[in-house]
């Protein structure tokens, strides 16, 4: 357990990103941003800039699962954020090693389409995150394409259409979900929130830019780091809301301060470190 005088550890197992917006480098800034400190295990290492991805070539599970034991037996880890998942082979590596070394919060990223709209994983893929990693995660935070991919339907054009997502999308799992839905047209850039207490829309303006790469992951790396710095003895419910609405606000500023950098051609990324340059 963290304490005054030490930030909580966290760990992202994701893949990787040479143009450092989004996989484990967007996360690991993230999380430094937000007063802890950043672990990783590496998954995939992706061939991508802000204009695509070009290759995708899956680290073997055996590999994730010694990156994994590594660390676990002997980092304490108090939040863990877990994005591109490709196999199921991969699926059940981490779900095991999470289960030995359960750290307190689980926050999953349905890593499986990327901004530019290419697909990620295969089908296997796919089944791996929804019936293997959905169930392990207290918080799922998929956008509206991802959503779409894990219940194999159409993606919601429509808030009505989105909001007829959800009850799936906690049926197969996890007590929260952030279903994001920034694909949607208009100004407004709303979420929608399922937690036990029932269902929110969670309301933020639309912001003019084009800066959108990795902000998938740095809203779920929020999540992560604002979890792991909740109190042990705080209430569940509230925090973990409280924690969302905080990662949402902090996404909010990192896209808005994006104008202040020139990455790429392509979509750009959000300002990590708005705060402190």
């Amino acid at each position: 357990m963290s304490t005054a005088q030490t930030p909580p550890n966290v760990l992202t197992i994701a893949g990787s990103d040479p143009s450092g917006g989004a996989g484990l480098q967007g996360d690991i800034k993230t999380f430094s941003a937000l007063g802890t400190y950043a672990t990783n295990v590496i998954t995939a290492v992706i061939a991508q800039n802000t204009q695509g991805v070009s290759t995708v070539h899956p680290i073997p599970a055996e590999m994730i699962a010694e990156q994994l034991d590594n660390l676990l037996g002997d980092v304490r880890i108090d939040a863990v954020k877990i994005g591109m998942v490709a196999s199921m082979d991969v699926a059940t590596t981490i779900r095991d090693a999470l289960t030995r070394y359960r750290p307190r919060w689980v926050v999953l990223d349905p890593v499986m389409v990327a901004k530019s709209g290419d697909i990620l994983v295969d089908r296997a893929g796919i089944r791996a995150v929804r019936d293997v990693l959905v169930p392990l995660a207290d918080v799922i935070t998929p956008n509206l394409p991802e959503a779409a991919v894990l219940l194999d339907v159409d993606t919601p054009r429509t808030t009505q259409a989105m909001a007829t997502l959800l009850p799936e999308l906690t049926r197969i799992g996890a007590p929260y979900v952030v279903l994001k839905g920034g694909h949607l047209s208009g100004n407004a850039c709303p979420d929608l929130l399922a937690t036990p207490q029932g269902v929110e829309w969670l309301e933020a303006p639309r912001i003019a830019t084009q800066n959108l790469h990795g902000t998938g992951c740095a809203l779920s790396s929020a999540v992560t780091a604002y979890l792991a710095h909740l109190p042990a003895e705080a209430s569940a419910h509230t925090d973990i809301h409280a924690a969302i609405g905080d990662a949402k606000r902090w996404l909010h500023t990192a896209l808005d301060a994006s104008v202040h950098l020139d990455v790429g051609q392509g979509r750009g990324p959000v300002h990590h470190f708005h705060a402190w340059w």
